[in-house]
């Protein structure tokens, strides 16, 4: 068996699927710390040219995204190996976030790419409350404690506090599809790139969001020959996890609402 894959040009790669930052106890997202080790073991493996990631997300939180963007570029530049992203049903808002740690980009002709964007959402219930005869009591120290409270009638202080971080939390996303992209991105298009908008993977490829239509597997045997050996590296949903997962389903169903929510977004 050693014998075999040693005159085998092996790929590492990594499967990254589910909402980003949407895991614990009943949910299955993307997460750094559930990542990390998965991308060093991937990113060990000496003889490979390069890595492999498979990105299959409708993104979610900002935080957890640069985390593993980085960290895939920390691990690439000491490892010395070229990381090719490929792009499955969605790789939106944070999902293309961490697929601008490829130095390669590939998606297929029908994939959602782009939503470079921050967007966030909530319910207003001031109206229902006084309706159904509740009151409101709230206690605070601090005077913006209480900030986008759902049930208090909405601020005009707030809601700019809140734009102004989602203008940071912008910039900074697009500085990270500036930097990967650099020369690559299409701006003479009449199309603003970062205004939130996504389009189909074959868009993408006029727009210089990604460098090419193809699946990992024809791709990389394309790059490195047929019987190159592509290596999985994938969290796996442990016994115990989906033990207490069967175990409330209220739990579950929301969370699978949840989690639907954003993936019809993007129309899946």
């Amino acid at each position: 068996m050693f014998s075999f894959f040693k005159k085998k040009k092996i790929i590492p790669h990594i499967k990254l699927s589910g909402v980003i930052g949407n895991v614990g106890k009943f949910k299955q997202g993307i997460d750094f710390a559930g990542q990390e080790e998965i991308i060093k073991k991937a990113f060990s493996i000496k003889k490979a040219p390069a890595i492999a990631i498979s990105i299959n997300s409708p993104g979610g939180s900002p935080v957890q995204s640069h985390l593993i963007h980085d960290f895939i570029r920390e691990q690439a530049k000491k490892n010395k190996k070229k990381v090719i992203i490929f792009m499955e049903d969605v790789a939106a808002s944070g999902g293309y976030l961490i697929a601008c740690a490829g130095d390669e980009i590939y998606a297929n002709q029908s994939s959602i790419v782009g939503s470079i964007g921050v967007i966030y959402s909530s319910f207003g219930f001031k109206d229902l409350i006084q309706k159904i005869g509740v009151q409101r009591r709230i206690y605070t120290a601090g005077k913006n404690k209480s900030t986008l409270d759902p049930f208090m009638e909405e601020n005009k202080d707030d809601i700019e506090r809140l734009k102004n971080i989602q203008l940071d939390l912008h910039k900074d996303f697009i500085d990270v599809v500036e930097k990967s992209r650099s020369t690559k991105l299409k701006k003479d298009k009449g199309i603003e790139l970062f205004s939130g908008e996504f389009w189909s993977g074959r868009k993408s490829l006029e727009l210089g969001l990604i460098d090419g239509i193809g699946t990992a597997d024809k791709i990389l045997r394309e790059k490195f020959g047929n019987d190159v050996h592509i290596k999985k590296f994938e969290k796996s949903k442990g016994w115990l996890s989906k033990k207490i997962s069967s175990s409330n389903q209220i739990d579950q169903v929301v969370n699978i609402l949840e989690e639907r929510a954003i993936w019809q977004r993007y129309g899946f």
